[in-house]
């Protein structure tokens, strides 16, 4: 298919790439990985309750559609004929669950976001049945600790609290999946023969899959009571799944499939054991290369599937570390506190002081991931002052990204016996130098960041260019010393190093144990009452309820 296409960057390559706070569509030179145009939209998450974040499903799909329509506009300005294009592969927010009907195509329910809150009583009903109350009782069958993170739970959540999704598994017209199923199942046709299916990679975060068979595990199923019938097809993440049925691309073959993070470990050339990337975005996950070997994490990380580049090929693990918040932290700032008139001007603001006057910042906004896994922590601003400015919390809140950054490297030192040397990054948040020196400060190794920092399309399109029968990305010929790149060295001592991360050790103590979920019944006939009684009631009947209860406990 290469020699058909004689444009003068040769054979291209699409990626769409469906993340948490955009939709893009980016399309690449298959033989020089140059970036030669794209379209994207930002998105604005749902937040109906305290911990819930939700999307539209069909806002995705359009944002996807309007990208990909934007960029062939592009293409025809350039006076690039969109027959170059050869193949397009799709790239995700993982963990974010999708559930809709097969004969309407219609959403059965908002998306549930990857780092949505809502599950916490479902994972406790879940540990509690677990052998031995154990969260890490499924982590040897499918890599993973149950936790809120993952779609399971949220599916689980969604069959038990949504008439709806209960209504549709029963008539059997309910599809589940993360937003790759629901992106690809729409584009290749929808109610008219879509494609549900999915890849490995985004299989292998839903706790359903098991890591060593690569497909759905019935036990698993069963534990957590989820219709096997449901879940989609799983395939590699490099092969032709189907074609493009509308729009200006229309029969263009889809090829690739990643979650965001394994396309980033793809982009990021991490084909080797021992190799690992840092994505700083929305939230902040570092990938760490095993081969073919699985290796289950003693100290907090998840196991996971790298890639799968061919149906018959091997399928490549990692161990993962997982931030829940790190753009989202600068995000919040904004939004919520009006501190920063926008996140471009993050590193100016935080430039302008030396240091954060010793105030730590734990963005637990919804519980700690990797390596702590506590839903009960709750984000913490720790030693104010009275000279404290908003250059510190700013300047904090970088520190943050990094001070996780470095508590998921040393457990990644400890899983693997071979600490890293250098860290490859990528992500949006990556163009701010301040915090990429930051980064090299506190972890003490080398920072290097890759000259085009979206690596997370660029996997996706490498995935989809690289499948049989399209096969005009060559990924032999790729190696990590042809990306021109940028380092950042440590600056600063490592007694300073380590008395600032004890500091924050400090901070994340502080930060645990705050948020305690309400049960849904009083544990006592005698507040059963209280769940009636007005708020501005409620401190009142609780103070004469113990005074009640003391008195009928004296001896009579």
């Amino acid at each position: 298919m290469a020699n058909e296409v004689k444009g003068r960057f040769g054979p291209l390559v699409g990626a769409i790439d469906q993340g948490t706070s955009s939709t893009r569509f980016m399309v690449f030179a298959a033989r020089t990985s140059e970036l030669i145009t794209f379209h994207q939209i930002p998105l604005k998450p749902k937040l109906p309750r305290e911990g819930w974040v939700e999307q539209d499903p069909k806002e995705l799909l359009s944002a996807v559609k309007e990208c990909i329509a934007k960029t062939v506009d592009n293409l025809n300005k350039l006076e690039i004929n969109i027959s170059d294009i050869v193949a397009t592969g799709v790239t995700n927010q993982r963990e974010t669950t999708v559930v809709w009907d097969s004969t309407t195509g219609e959403p059965l329910y908002n998306t549930i976001v990857w780092n949505d809150a809502r599950t916490t009583i479902t994972v406790d009903q879940m540990i509690a049945k677990a052998p031995g109350h154990s969260a890490d009782y499924l982590k040897p069958l499918c890599g993973l600790p149950i936790s809120t993170y993952f779609s399971a739970l949220k599916l689980r959540w969604l069959l038990d609290n949504v008439t709806s999704v209960r209504k549709a598994v029963d008539e059997k017209r309910c599809l589940f999946g993360n937003v790759d199923s629901w992106l690809i199942w729409n584009l290749t046709g929808g109610k008219d023969g879509g494609l549900h299916i999915t890849d490995v990679t985004n299989a292998s975060r839903t706790m359903l899959m098991n890591i060593q068979t690569l497909q759905w595990d019935a036990s698993i199923c069963k534990f957590f009571n989820i219709p096997m019938e449901i879940l989609p097809q799983i395939r590699s993440s490099s092969e032709i799944y189907g074609f493009l049925r509308d729009g200006p691309l229309k029969g263009l073959p889809i090829s690739g499939c990643l979650g965001d993070q394994q396309a980033a470990l793809v982009g990021q050339l991490c084909f080797k054991q021992g190799q690992a990337k840092n994505t700083y975005g929305t939230g902040c996950f570092l990938l760490y290369n095993t081969g073919t070997t699985i290796v289950q994490s003693q100290h907090g990380l998840l196991t996971t599937v790298g890639y799968k580049l061919g149906p018959k090929a091997p399928a490549i693990y990692a161990l993962e570390g997982s931030v829940a918040v790190a753009g989202a932290s600068t995000a919040w700032l904004r939004d919520n506190m009006g501190i920063l008139p926008d996140v471009s001007e993050t590193e100016k603001l935080a430039s302008e002081v030396k240091d954060t006057a010793d105030v730590y910042f734990v963005p637990a906004f919804s519980g700690l991931f990797a390596p702590y896994w506590r839903k009960d922590a709750r984000g913490a601003l720790c030693g104010l002052t009275h000279y404290t400015r908003k250059g510190h919390i700013v300047r904090a809140a970088l520190e943050a990204i990094c001070f996780q950054t470095r508590d998921i490297l040393e457990a990644m030192n400890k899983d693997s016996g071979f600490p890293l040397t250098k860290l490859q990054v990528d992500g949006g948040m990556t163009t701010n130098n301040l915090l990429m020196q930051l980064q090299a400060d506190l972890v003490g190794i080398n920072v290097v960041r890759p000259s085009m920092a979206e690596t997370t399309a660029l996997g996706a399109a490498m995935a989809a260019g690289a499948a049989e029968g399209i096969g005009v990305w060559d990924l032999e010929r790729e190696c990590p010393e042809s990306v021109i790149s940028d380092t950042f060295h440590p600056s600063i001592t490592e007694d300073e190093r380590d008395i600032r991360y004890a500091k924050w050790k400090m901070a994340i103590e502080r930060s645990l144990g705050w948020h305690q979920e309400q049960p849904k019944t009083m544990p006592d006939e005698r507040y059963r009452l209280l769940a009636s009684v007005p708020g501005s009631l409620f401190v009142f009947a609780s103070f004469l309820s113990l005074v009640i209860a003391k008195y009928l406990s004296k001896p009579s």
